[in-house]
């Protein structure tokens, strides 16, 4: 055991306590190694000694932890602790480091060598970054509801290779972002709610089957982020409750414990939960060479129960900083990014100029507003026509990521086409509409599974997408025009570049809540890109906008556009750009356009 290591562990700066604890191959067999301080007595039980509890003690090796060696195991020999509380109660136990176990309803560990994989993926490593000036826009898949063989039959990591990353290649992704793959009990919790937090989910294979994906994923260009869950753990009495007989990983005042998702929230005064937990970060970059993990609920780690009004949780803050600051110090090419409801400032500020030091944050002040507008009457846009330009007034503040995520489709919400107001032509026409405004807003992109092909069956995780709605013009078309967008988007640096930079991004009209058009430009090296919104059931042969640059326009994508489903009220030839100037740019054209269309248009610039 290294002890400097142990040290760092003890100190709360671990990320490689993984090392030290759960089971390992060494010379003459597989150490068992676990902390429960305040344990009576503990004994290791498995399928190597006919899970006898009296055949294998563990011994202290300091008054924290307690270590024992099995010799002639072999991979997956199973296992599980039975630890004996300082009142003479027996509890069978999960390993907390275990990095493999068994299907739900079971749970027993199993034994691995997580390095016997030998990984092709050198070059990606070395060159992969954290994208602020490229694009990225992420495919967010749970697994288990993407596709499956029937009769609840999933596909495995190692299917998923020909599955999964040829259509998202096809449609244009840049990442596939993963619903948590930790261990969990419920499968309705959707990986949310885990005990193995250095554990792969079996649900869909073994830890080598992921890492042969992820590095197929890397082979074919594709970045993969992992959503993980710092805040809280399961309550299920095999897991990290009453760990040991007294509160190894929780608060033991239950007013501090309880979260508003009947689980347990971290305890990140003890230095050991810290190290846990960064630890757990830490495994899935280093041995599954994730390029970025999503933090979970981080709105219950700045503030008690995610209540602004009980106050701050320094406790918890002080281990979000510390939690950044060494991963990207260890790991200075992997993305971490919140999925935070606050507006708590500076999230993503480094660590060393006061900020919580993530790389991106999600922007849900953005989605709720993008949606709350899109679902209303478009007679009464006009007067919240605010919805949609007020992004821009605080944008800047920290990276952002645009998400239409999972949770925008499940409990009754309705899915995104469903939120669209009118009847189902309109739903479509305005749901284009909205991917055009998406993928031409500044920051980065998530689309959640299903949200391509205009789905209106709400996520459900025991059911894969709804592939059949392919086989309907509305729907081909859509997942065609997402499509279009995706390779729209990345092929030019207007779109991604200047995210976060005010270069990037100008209105031409911000204001016009009468006629309820927005429009902008977006800039770059070569090329303007000029887009136009109109939020109304209205059309104009003769739409006049003030314009950045002089010459001529290329309509270069129009959501109304008969390859969409759309009215093919388009602009077909170039539209001329000339004096004099409207909207307080130089120069100014006219263009036609359709009812809720959203309109591209690109010229030179000079």
């Amino acid at each position: 055991m290294n002890n400097k290591e142990l040290q760092s562990y003890y100190d709360g700066y671990s990320v490689k306590a993984y090392d030290i604890f759960g089971a390992h191959f060494v010379e003459g067999g597989v150490v068992f190694r676990l902390y429960a301080p305040n344990a009576k007595s503990v004994r290791l039980i498995g399928d190597f000694n006919n899970w006898d509890r009296e055949a294998t003690f563990l011994k202290k090796i300091n008054n924290e932890i307690w270590e024992t060696t099995v010799g002639g195991l072999q991979e997956y020999a199973q296992y599980k602790y039975v630890i004996e509380s300082q009142d003479g109660k027996l509890m069978e136990k999960v390993d907390p480091y275990a990095f493999y176990n068994e299907m739900r309803p079971g749970w027993v560990c199993k034994v691995v060598n997580l390095d016997e994989y030998k990984w092709t993926d050198e070059e990606w490593m070395k060159n992969r970054t954290l994208n602020f000036d490229k694009p990225m826009n992420i495919y967010e898949v749970h697994l288990g509801g993407f596709k499956h063989h029937g009769a609840g039959r999933w596909f495995t990591y190692y299917e998923m290779i020909d599955e999964l990353i040829p259509y998202v290649k096809e449609m244009g992704y840049t990442h596939i972002e993963l619903m948590p793959l930790n261990e969990y009990p419920f499968d309705g919790s959707w990986g949310y709610q885990q005990y193995g937090y250095f554990s792969v989910t079996s649900r869909y294979g073994n830890c080598y089957q992921l890492m042969m994906f992820i590095d197929a994923c890397h082979k074919n260009g594709i970045g993969v982020i992992m959503d993980i869950v710092m805040a809280h753990f399961v309550k299920d009495s095999f897991g990290l409750i009453k760990f040991d007989g007294t509160c190894v990983y929780e608060n033991s005042d239950p007013s501090k414990s309880e979260s508003q998702w009947d689980t347990h929230y971290f305890d990140f005064a003890k230095n050991e939960v810290v190290s846990f937990l960064m630890s757990s970060a830490g495994l899935w970059l280093d041995k599954y060479h994730m390029d970025g993990l999503r933090v979970d609920a981080v709105s219950n780690l700045i503030y008690y129960n995610g209540d602004s009004t009980k106050g701050e949780n320094n406790g918890a803050i002080a281990f979000i900083k510390r939690f950044n600051y060494h991963l990207h110090a260890n790991y200075p090419g992997a993305m971490i990014i919140a999925e935070d409801s606050t507006s708590y400032p500076r999230v993503t500020e480094k660590v060393e100029y006061g900020g919580l030091g993530f790389d991106y944050k999600w922007d849900l002040g953005w989605m709720n507003d993008t949606l709350r507008y899109y679902k209303m009457d478009p007679e009464y846009r006009k007067y919240h026509h605010n919805l949609i330009n007020f992004s821009m007034a605080y944008f800047y503040s920290e990276k952002f990521i645009l998400p239409f995520s999972h949770d925008e489709v499940v409990h009754s919400k309705g899915t995104i086409v469903d939120k669209m107001w009118g009847n189902y032509e309109e739903k479509f026409a305005q749901c284009r509409n909205l991917m055009v405004y998406m993928y031409t807003h500044p920051g980065k992109k998530l689309n959640f599974m299903g949200n391509e092909i205009a789905s209106f069956r709400e996520f459900d995780e025991q059911k894969e997408l709804d592939w059949f709605l392919l086989t309907y013009p509305a729907h081909d078309s859509f997942k065609r025009m997402i499509r279009d967008l995706n390779e729209i988007y990345k092929s030019d640096e207007a779109f991604w570049k200047d995210d976060y930079s005010w270069d990037g991004f100008k209105w031409i009209d911000a204001d016009n809540n009468e006629q309820r058009i927005y429009s902008y430009v977006r800039f770059g090296r070569e090329y303007v890109y000029v887009v136009v919104l109109n939020m109304a059931p209205v059309s104009y042969e003769e739409f006049e906008l003030g314009v950045p640059t002089y010459g001529y326009y290329t309509e270069i994508l129009n959501s109304e556009k008969d390859i969409y489903s759309g009215c093919n009220m388009c602009n077909f030839t170039k539209v001329q750009a000339k004096k004099p100037g409207k909207n307080g740019m130089h120069y100014s054209m006219k263009i036609r356009l359709a009812p809720y269309a959203g309109v591209i248009l690109r010229a030179k610039r000079k």
